[in-house]
């Protein structure tokens, strides 16, 4: 007679890791800085937002809308944005 019981107790389920909270409050206190970018793996991006915030003043305003976008979006929705899509702006 086969076992037909499936033992899922013993096997760990890998739970996606989604760094919205994180990277959206990076954003808005630091985001002139681009870290959120690093932070979210977007090294180019991150670069330019550096370069934006240190010359010209834009890296903050951008990194303000970016930081209330991401906190505005459902768990799954930033997960799958810029997580899995790797979309680097908005």
């Amino acid at each position: 007679m086969e076992n037909t019981k499936r033992e899922d107790w013993n096997n760990p389920r890998h739970q996606q890791e989604n760094k919205k909270i994180i990277a959206g409050i990076l954003a808005i206190l630091v985001g002139y800085l681009g870290i959120h970018k690093f932070y979210l793996g977007y090294t180019k991006e991150g670069i330019i937002q550096l370069l934006l915030g240190l010359f010209f003043g834009l890296g903050g305003i951008i990194g303000i809308i970016e930081g209330i976008i991401y906190l505005t979006k459902s768990d799954q929705e930033f997960y799958e944005t810029y997580q899995i899509g790797y979309r680097g702006w908005f």
